[in-house]
């Protein structure tokens, strides 16, 4: 009987450390209830602060709203489309200079 609450107790100390550990590290968005000061406080509790933590103070990360933007409205679309406009007049560009060396005579020894 001895083994089985010297087993419970390492659990319970476990448990408490691993719920502290998790406390100090969420992020703030994440705590619910009462500040992450307060949370650390009650997971010094064995086990009741663990049970505590999990099932209320521990929330999901809010998510950001997510905002759709027309392309028209939307600066890095036209630096895109202006970046392909340069990048075009470039390929012209090279392009005719090739078909000018190409429409050059070889010239002579």
């Amino acid at each position: 009987m001895v083994r089985v609450w010297v087993v419970l107790g390492v659990v319970a100390v476990a448990l408490m450390i691993f719920t502290i550990v998790d406390i100090a590290l969420a992020d703030r968005r994440r705590v619910r209830g009462v500040p992450k000061g307060v949370w650390i406080v009650i997971g010094f509790l064995p086990i009741l602060g663990t049970i505590l933590w999990f099932a209320v103070g521990r929330g999901p990360l809010p998510e950001a709203p997510k905002r759709y933007i027309a392309p028209d409205d939307d600066p890095a679309f036209f630096s895109k489309l202006a970046d392909k406009e340069d990048q075009d007049e470039r390929i012209r560009r090279l392009e005719q200079e090739l078909a000018e060396l190409d429409d050059d005579p070889p010239a002579e020894k």
